[in-house]
């Protein structure tokens, strides 16, 4: 009796999907478009400012080399590491920043999260394949860059699950 019934909720699952308008779009001539920044974490109120988690931008200016970023990314992912930044970036004491390694990164954004002096968030950018393993690691001159993102495609969720325009 258990196989029959289960059979039959499949059956049910499938038909009630059958006319649901499908979450399919031709990439990369067709992108994803995203409303709003991307993922925040504010110390103060202890609270994670909702966004897509993509790749890192730091402010340099208020980084200070506490590497909080890096310890909290030490047991997820070690794709942080602290590295020496030259003479016209140094803004903190101990002249470090963060280096990301997209090849380990997990997106989780506990980096974000760790870090009380802002410096450290997380864009739209979702764009991120190299053809190797170096060009995927981000020093922090190219943190610093702004990415441009330009997408086409807006993605409405409603009771029924996502569709796009």
């Amino acid at each position: 009796m258990g196989t029959a019934s289960g059979i039959i909720k499949a059956l049910n699952s499938g038909i009630k999907h059958i006319a649901t308008k499908r979450f399919t779009f031709r990439y990369p001539e067709q992108k994803l478009k995203f409303v709003g920044d991307g993922y925040q974490y504010d110390p103060d109120s202890g609270v994670g400012i909702a966004g897509y988690k993509g790749r890192h931008i730091l402010f340099h200016d208020k980084c200070t080399g506490c590497q909080l970023c890096a310890i909290a990314c030490e047991d997820i992912a070690e794709a942080i590491a602290m590295v020496k930044v030259p003479e016209q970036w140094k803004h903190n004491k101990k002249a470090i920043m963060p280096q990301i390694d997209y090849g380990k990164c997990v997106f989780c954004g506990l980096c974000v999260d760790a870090c009380p002096f802002y410096a450290l968030y997380m864009t739209n950018d979702y764009e991120l394949s190299s053809f190797t393993k170096e060009a995927l690691i981000y020093t922090p001159a190219q943190l610093q860059v702004k990415p441009k993102v330009d997408q086409d495609v807006e993605i409405q969720i409603d009771e029924k699950g996502a569709n796009h325009g």
